[in-house]
């Protein structure tokens, strides 16, 4: 059964990626998805149940000052469902704001999450994560890609 206990603890989950990646804790970040099948449209390939990599795909995309992104992710429009004993999917919409040297506060991305959990061993984790953008202002100041 699915109670409030486990819908608060998928909601934690959800935010703990903004919070961990405002604050650049990157290898907390790399930990959170340890289990999981990460999806963003950046990449050819997923990464799949390694921690390190999700922790180096950051570091190698993030521009951080003083160890930071000087970002703020926005999470709204949580919805968290149960499809079945032991896994619940989540969508969220998130709105990110930056406020780099020489660049003024300004909102830079937005897009969508789609989250899978699963309980194992009486704990919830994320299974899979797929991150999908739509609205791009200037990310000159955020990361290392490149965007259609």
């Amino acid at each position: 059964m699915f109670e409030l206990a486990d819908y608060l603890e998928i909601q934690r989950l959800v935010h703990s990626y903004p919070k961990l990646l405002d604050r650049g804790e990157l290898e907390a970040l790399g930990q959170l998805f340890a289990h999981a099948t990460v999806y963003f449209e950046t990449l050819p390939d997923p990464v799949v149940n390694n921690a390190p990599a999700i922790t180096g795909m950051f570091v190698d995309f993030l521009r951080l000052y003083d160890g930071v992104p000087r970002t703020r992710h926005m999470i709204c429009n949580v919805i968290i469902e149960p499809v079945e004993c032991g896994a619940v999917v989540s969508t969220s919409s998130v709105f990110v704001l930056q406020d780099a040297p020489g660049v003024p506060l300004q909102p830079i991305i937005t897009g969508d999450y789609h989250d899978r959990f699963e309980k194992l061993d009486g704990l919830w984790r994320f299974a899979e994560r797929r991150i999908t953008n739509d609205l791009f202002g200037n990310l000159s100041a955020h990361g290392r890609y490149n965007l259609k």
